[in-house]
């Protein structure tokens, strides 16, 4: 019989802005946004939870969030900060178990089926994860997911924000996901969320009324996928040395667009997460790769190779700007916007 596996994820409560709320204290309270100057082109990377009662979200231009919500503060990213209390937050995981894969600078799963401190309730373990994150880094909050795979503890860690943490048992996963909306299944954007409901599809329940040949059929190769979370089904490992080929970052966005300079303001967003994801690794690429999904859900990649190795968010952009030239953007109204890195240099990878 197969062992059943302990597997946490643990998610920090809007990571830049909280950091930046500790660093000063007089931030405490206020709506606080962590990115580009609503003056200029930028984007929000990150804000708080005073923020998001303004209906403020990651990738949304500053000129906007400005006008939602004026007296909000606006503060540059300090990304050498948040690596290095990332690497605090990434210390006491090791302290319960080596099997760690990080997702970003504020996100990991962590298996603990076998673990260094021979508790038995994985629930006991991310309690203490918590208390030990909020007493070592200044009183930051996380929350966390527990269940017995990636996809349904990912999914629990958004669950009770901020501060909380949900379980999911074999038990209690039949009856969980079929109460949980689709907008909740990561990789359900507005866009499938809209076609999912005029299928009739609200739920998990409704998702699980289709077979897997079905689901394909609507949706693609991603059928299979929603089958697989709709029948609580993943046996991805926690994979701590996992040797990526790529690594990326991508958008779904709430609204087909056609508008490129609202395109390139969202990819700078992206290309600054990719940024900080190849700093926390240690990796440089040569190849830049800028994904497309047509509003008609056709998937477009543009490609170059570089010389020189690269991380840097703006010599990323130089690059991709060039790249989305090629593409039929703006004359075709645009879905998904991603970029990924791969091709990476042996040096930087060692």
């Amino acid at each position: 019989m197969q062992r059943i596996r302990k597997i946490i994820h643990i998610d920090m409560d809007a990571y830049y802005a909280s950091v930046e709320q500790r660093d000063r204290p007089e931030l405490k309270g206020k709506p606080v946004i962590v990115g580009g100057d609503p003056d200029s082109r930028g984007v929000v990377a990150a804000c708080s939870y005073e923020a998001r009662k303004f209906g403020i979200h990651s990738a949304m231009p500053s000129s906007t969030a400005i006008k939602r919500c004026p007296q909000a503060v606006f503060i540059r990213p300090r990304f050498d900060v948040y690596r290095q209390v990332s690497s605090q937050i990434r210390g006491i995981f090791h302290e319960y178990t080596d099997l760690v894969e990080p997702l970003s600078l504020d996100e990991a799963f962590l298996d603990v089926t076998q673990n260094f401190k021979r508790m038995q309730s994985a629930t006991q373990i991310a309690g203490q994860i918590k208390k030990a994150i909020y007493a070592r880094t200044g009183r930051l909050t996380a929350s966390a997911g527990v269940s017995f795979n990636k996809f349904l503890a990912k999914v629990a860690s958004d669950f009770n924000k901020p501060d909380g943490i949900t379980v999911i048992t074999p038990e209690s996963a039949a009856e969980f996901i079929d109460r949980l909306p689709v907008r909740k299944f990561f990789g359900v954007g507005k866009v499938t969320e809209e076609k999912m409901i005029d299928l009739g599809i609200k739920t998990g329940a409704d998702l699980k009324k289709f077979n897997i040949n079905e689901l394909i059929q609507m949706f693609g190769k991603s059928g299979r996928y929603f089958f697989n979370c709709a029948n609580g089904l993943d046996d991805r490992p926690v994979e701590p040395n996992r040797i990526r080929k790529s690594i990326g970052k991508e958008i779904t966005l709430r609204q087909d667009i056609d508008d490129t300079d609202r395109m390139i303001e969202i990819l700078e967003e992206i290309a600054l997460k990719l940024e900080e994801l190849l700093r926390n690794r240690g990796l440089k690429g040569r190849t830049i790769t800028l994904k497309i999904k047509y509003h008609d859900f056709r998937i477009s990649t543009r490609s170059v190779t570089v010389d020189r190795p690269v991380d840097d968010a703006g010599v990323i952009m130089v690059h991709v700007k060039s790249l989305l030239n090629r593409t039929e953007a703006g004359k075709e109204k645009v879905r998904l916007l991603g970029i990924s890195l791969s091709n990476f240099d042996d040096e930087s990878s060692s």
